[in-house]
């Protein structure tokens, strides 16, 4: 199992576990995070961007050029912005710290 901590918006601490392989948002949903993952993975929405702690961003590969283009539509992004969906877990990543923003956009819906 591999360990993964999410800081919530109002700065609560929540740990939570996960097999390998395991997609970052399946885990934020599951352990209670206010994720949407509106388009399921599909990089159609940014309902389910976090920032990567930056010790842990540059483990990551790069985000490809699609999740970027979804990202320029997240509210609230910083430098370690991802979409939860495009993070694989891999025992590299055990441990990994993400934060939860405050503020959710999703500007391809409504």
């Amino acid at each position: 199992m591999l360990n993964v901590h999410f800081i919530t918006a109002e700065g609560e601490k929540v740990a939570a576990q996960a097999e390998p392989g395991a997609r970052l948002l399946e885990v934020a949903q599951n352990a209670g995070m206010p994720l949407e993952g509106t388009c399921e993975g599909q990089m159609a929405c940014s309902t389910c961007h976090v920032i990567v702690a930056p010790e842990w961003f540059a483990k990551l590969p790069s985000a490809s050029m699609e999740e970027e283009d979804m990202l320029d539509l997240a509210a609230g992004v910083a430098r370690t912005s991802r979409l939860s969906c495009q993070i694989e877990l891999t025992p590299d990543l055990d441990g990994i710290e993400v934060r939860i923003p405050g503020v959710s956009r999703d500007m391809q819906i409504g």
